[in-house]
């Protein structure tokens, strides 16, 4: 997951209740922590069966809250819940949704819930038959209503050894939950942001392609930076080595003209699209439906005709002159030599409102790492 601020000395309330996979919950408490969340646990006493509070308070240096009264705390869960900015219980039991569902509140979890006035948000977890009983599906819908968040679960083994849809989502797909939640409301909210990253490849034959140094990384993290600021990420992604953010909308393509048709139907409604893909400018005249063996180069040619693809961004400056949309483009330029002069002309002739040039023979920068080294123009202001 990439870096971030959102959880920041942000307050992340952490209900675990008790499930075999409260375990599971300790690792989720840790990583919200790491990522700088202030994280306070309440545990149910069938949770604690299964993990001690010592376990919470060594992973988050924080108490752990396991009694509803106490003679430290005026009425303890009215502080929690008015104090949390997420309340988030994961494992959440079929019998704590019960309860959650008909307002019930006879330990501290429940309590609170009533109590809390930020998004709350329930992980399911329960073994084979019981997510899907029509009386579960019952509680979720109420709770839904109600506006509760619900975070899976997941498809796959249980404790029981069946296998079906019941497991809690593993804590790396929580902290992405409770990261979109944080930034839903940030300065994107409500914007349709499209992004397009790492390479596309052009085929030669079955096995060999044209394409470039592009890993795919900066269009990742530029797309994470949406996320962050509560935008609605539509990604569009040639063949990348990372994950793409949680929360995304992911749209894999492999060729240039699959890209294009990808972007051009995505921004129909967009407010911005940020092109940082590194798309190949040409493919083969021809493509062999066999690999080509060396063997064979007398008959088939050891020169490779080229053609030029589809220009993206030119197609997008022809629907957007139609329509509208997307409301503003950013384009990338990645260049070699001359960088702010072809930045310039590709800014001015396509149409854009702001370009982004980097120059990737600077030292340190370029391809495949975590420094890009980038310049911004609009058409008014140059570099």
């Amino acid at each position: 997951m990439q870096p971030t601020t959102v959880f920041k000395e942000r307050r992340i309330l952490l209900g675990v209740t008790g499930s075999i996979a409260a375990y599971k919950s300790v690792d989720l408490a840790s990583k919200l922590t790491q990522a700088g969340a202030l994280v306070d646990v309440i545990l149910t006493e069938s949770a604690a069966r299964f993990v001690t509070p010592l376990a919470f308070r060594s992973v988050t240096g924080r108490p752990v809250y396991d009694d509803m009264w106490s003679l430290d705390d005026h009425v303890r869960h009215v502080g929690l819940g008015e104090g949390a900015e997420l309340f988030l219980i994961a494992p959440a039991t079929a019998n704590t949704l019960a309860k959650l569902a008909y307002g019930l509140a006879d330990n501290l979890l429940t309590l609170t819930a009533l109590a809390a006035r930020c998004p709350v948000m329930v992980a399911p977890a329960m073994d084979g038959g019981m997510y899907d009983h029509p009386a579960t599906q019952a509680n979720l819908a109420l709770l839904r209503g109600r506006g509760v968040l619900l975070a899976g679960p997941a498809e796959g083994r249980m404790a029981s050894g069946l296998s079906g849809l019941g497991r809690m989502l593993e804590p790396v797909a929580l902290l992405g939950e409770a990261r979109r939640v944080l930034a839903r409301d940030g300065v994107l909210h409500g914007r349709c942001v499209v992004v397009t990253t790492g390479p596309t490849r052009e085929a030669l034959d079955p096995v060999r392609y044209i394409s470039n140094r592009s890993t795919g990384k900066q269009g990742i993290a530029v797309a994470q930076a949406a996320l962050d600021a509560g935008a609605d990420v539509t990604l569009i992604a040639g063949p990348v080595v990372e994950e793409a953010p949680y929360g995304a909308h992911v749209i894999a393509v492999e060729t240039t003209q699959q890209m294009g048709e990808a972007v051009l139907s995505c921004v129909g409604d967009a407010d911005a699209l940020l092109m940082v893909a590194a798309v190949a400018d040409f493919r083969p005249e021809s493509v062999s439906d066999r690999k080509i063996k060396k063997t064979e180069s007398a008959d088939w040619g050891l020169a490779i005709g080229l053609e030029k693809t589809l220009d993206i961004l030119s197609a997008v400056k022809e629907q957007r002159d139609r329509t509208g949309f997307p409301r503003v483009v950013l384009g990338f330029a990645a260049e070699t030599h001359n960088a702010f002069e072809y930045g310039r002309d590709k800014l001015l002739r396509k149409g854009l409102n702001f370009i982004a040039v980097n120059d990737v023979t600077a030292d340190g920068a370029g391809f495949a790492v975590d420094l890009s080294l980038i310049h911004i123009s609009e058409p008014t202001r140059p570099y």
